[in-house]
């Protein structure tokens, strides 16, 4: 079993927000971040032994490197504090989380502060979405197509048509969760859209098709945001006289790569129960080190939702069904606010936003706010163990924590 690494506190910011409006960027999220978390988790910045951020496309969308030490620059309190920064697409800051652990759990550091950020409305959408076809094997990945990553899960969903039979109506159904949960969440980026009574089906005008197999509703949302963590060991939390059984502590964890090219990974699963058995294998890594039985141990799930098949593709995954009968949670309502296993109650990528290096610290401190009954609106009743699942890319880099509290 993984030793508890503690969750102390953390901030996320309004994923509604657009900072080049407000004559801000990228670095402005990072100050805001840390001084937000450092804030709630109610410690001195002196207290901080070690950073990580977590950041895909700063290069790209800012030309802006080298995060690690932008946070020191912006908030001086920090200045000689050692700081590295993760890339690793839409799994970038939970890449940051495993290492924070490896930290705590070496005794190198009891303290460690964790933030993802992401800055994408600063440039045109087109600009945006050609940039993160970075993610991808770029030149290699076989796929005609006018926008990558619809067009990859669009084949996914296709998949899965092919495997065991797809009716659109449970992706759509995914779609109008995610969008009723993130009203209850007053972070979440689609908070206050509007839909008309076809914008969760078929309807051609209202929910047109943006590539093949994938709708302009199954698309998760890209836009700014940071999110920060404050991680620390048992020691440290004794040290303060912090009270251990009402903190939220990080007792499993999962990661596993498989490569960038999304039809490899079909192939190769093609005699697998699972599309993807690597993301499997992860998310039984993460029970292992938790020392639970599955799914049936859970509360509640933060996962990826990046595109509604993403998710399709979780539940089934996270066993709350048989391989390629995720259908059955949603017809059963197992994943509504209220069922056996609430998925995404903050929203998820769908609804709450994805910036993209901020979503695993994102969906962490969810998980960590749910199992002190910290959620407000969006609370699982009686969630004491949440897990989360992110992907980096078409499922080449797959990060799964498991969240609890006595």
């Amino acid at each position: 079993m993984t030793p508890p690494t503690y969750i102390l506190g953390g901030y996320q910011s309004d994923f509604a927000k657009v900072w080049s409006r407000h004559g801000q960027d990228i670095s402005d999220m990072v100050r805001e971040s840390t001084l937000g978390a450092l804030e709630n988790a109610g410690l001195d910045a002196s207290a901080i032994q070690s950073i990580h951020v977590g950041n895909a496309f700063g290069e790209l969308q800012r030309q802006q490197a080298h995060l690690g030490s932008m946070v020191s620059q912006v908030v001086p309190e920090l200045w000689g504090v050692p700081a590295m920064r993760h890339e690793g697409a839409c799994a970038s800051s939970s890449l940051g989380v495993l290492t924070a652990m490896a930290e705590i759990e070496a005794g190198r550091y009891d303290c460690v502060l964790v933030l993802g950020v992401e800055e994408f409305k600063n440039t045109a959408g087109d600009v945006a979405s050609q940039n993160q076809n970075a993610a991808a094997w770029q030149g290699h990945e076989g796929i005609e197509c006018k926008f990558m990553w619809p067009a990859a899960f669009g084949l996914v969903a296709q998949e899965y048509d092919r495997r065991w039979g797809l009716d659109r109506k449970y992706l759509n159904r995914i779609a109008s969760l995610n969008y009723a949960n993130a009203r209850r969440n007053p972070l979440a980026q689609t908070r206050k859209w509007q839909f008309s009574e076809l914008s969760f089906t078929d309807d051609d005008e209202a929910n047109p098709v943006i590539e093949p197999g994938t709708r302009r509703q199954d698309c998760g949302q890209i836009t700014d945001g940071a999110c920060a963590v404050v991680l620390a060991s048992a020691r440290f939390v004794q040290e303060h006289g912090l009270n251990a059984a009402r903190l939220p502590r990080i007792t499993g964890w999962g990661h596993r790569n498989a490569p960038l090219k999304l039809l490899d990974k079909l192939e190769r699963s093609r005699s697998d129960s699972y599309v993807f058995p690597h993301v499997r294998q992860t998310i039984e890594d993460a029970w292992k080190r938790a020392g639970v039985s599955g799914i049936s141990d859970m509360h509640g799930v933060e996962t990826h939702d990046c595109f509604t098949t993403t998710e399709y593709m979780a539940i089934d995954h996270l066993g709350l069904t048989p391989p390629g009968q995720s259908w059955q949670a949603i017809e059963d309502g197992v994943i509504d606010p209220g069922g056996a296993c609430p998925i995404n109650t903050s929203g998820g990528l769908i609804g709450c936003g994805h910036p993209v290096g901020a979503t695993g610290a994102r969906m962490l401190y969810d998980a960590a706010k749910q199992v002190a009954n910290a959620a407000g609106p969006c609370q699982i009743e009686g969630a004491k163990r949440i897990q989360t699942l992110n992907i980096g890319g078409s499922c080449a880099t797959v990060v799964s924590f498991v969240v609890e509290a006595t």
